[in-house]
């Protein structure tokens, strides 16, 4: 293993994880969380992995993978909240005070982002979630 300063920050976290969470069977974690963030299944990435909003699918149209046993339950959204959460107070306390908007411009923009961006992000992570569990058999466990 090359030495932690030779690595970048996103092989870093990605050997941590699968250091923590070993894949069984020989299934690539990264691979399946790639395919995940893409709302595919994450055992072909050719089906797809909802059927609606955040709803998976029990049964991959196309290889026939079994995903009925996987439960991502809070860690989508605690993930979703973590990042808009950050992002949204980075922006209110940078741009808050420069732009010196009236407090109710304020009070209807910010909301309004955070839930646009929780939207958009919440499938996104539920994916992620699903592809990491799927490849290391959690739900099996």
């Amino acid at each position: 293993m090359a030495p932690l300063a030779l690595r970048g920050p996103r092989s870093y976290i990605a050997s941590m994880i699968e250091e923590r969470f070993p894949a069984k069977s020989g299934r690539d974690v990264r691979l399946a969380m790639r395919r995940g963030l893409k709302g595919r299944c994450p055992a072909c990435g050719q089906g797809r992995l909802f059927r609606s909003y955040l709803k998976p699918v029990d049964v991959c149209a196309s290889c026939g993978e079994d995903l009925s046993h996987i439960r991502a339950d809070d860690g989508p959204a605690w993930l979703t909240v973590l990042i808009v959460g950050h992002i949204v107070v980075a922006l209110v306390l940078g741009i808050d005070g420069w732009a010196g908007w009236p407090l109710w411009q304020s009070m209807v923009f910010y909301p309004t982002l955070g839930l646009a961006m929780c939207l958009a992000l919440l499938p996104v992570t539920k994916g992620l979630f699903i592809g990491a569990i799927w490849a290391g058999e959690a739900a099996h466990a």
